[in-house]
């Protein structure tokens, strides 16, 4: 003995969605994407600063531990050949480490490199990384200090192609070679 099946009349449909049904669901879909849309940007600028603030404040960590390892002067400097230094105050065009062995101050053609940062690489975007007082040169000695600075020199990373404040991050360091990364508020410029 088996079940008949079940059919419905001629003309009438038991499968698939109704226009309601499917309008509803495009809506809430919508409405979702409104709201995570915009989030999920700011979780990725977000991420990308730290990124890139984060590779300085490593680099200049790395300087400084050399100097004082190496006992005598290591450079960070603004270079867009990754040879020599540059003299200007955009560090997004990327930077050189090197090991200033004759103590002149400048990365020379003797001098080794430790590490090169090409320019930031973000499709769509040229973020700023601009240096207070024309800083293109760190130099930090073999006790660790920060040399020919006055005072304290802030790098102001801010987003590109808007600069939404919530997003710019600041490099400082100080004379006595302290580096602390901070958001946008007071001391940031």
């Amino acid at each position: 003995m088996g079940i008949a099946p079940k059919f419905s009349p001629v003309g009438q449909s038991s499968s698939g969605f109704t226009m309601i049904e499917l309008v509803t669901v495009i809506a809430i879909v919508g409405i979702l994407m409104a709201i995570g849309v915009p989030s999920f940007k700011y979780v990725t600028t977000a991420n990308r600063i730290s990124s890139e603030v984060n590779g300085l404040l490593g680099d200049m960590q790395f300087a400084r531990a050399e100097a004082i390892k190496e006992g005598h002067p290591v450079i960070v400097c603004v270079s867009t050949n990754f040879l020599t230094c540059n003299n200007t105050n955009t560090w997004q065009s990327g930077w050189i480490i090197c090991s200033d062995t004759n103590s002149d101050g400048t990365c020379d053609a003797g001098d080794p490199i430790f590490r090169v940062q090409k320019p930031f690489a973000v499709s769509n975007s040229t973020d700023t990384f601009v240096a207070s007082a024309n800083t293109s040169t760190l130099v930090f000695n073999r006790e660790g200090f920060a040399t020919g600075l006055a005072g304290t020199v802030v790098i102001a990373l801010h987003s590109a192609p808007t600069v939404v404040t919530a997003y710019t991050r600041c490099l400082q360091i100080s004379a006595v070679g302290t580096l602390n990364v901070l958001q946008f508020g007071g001391v940031c410029p």
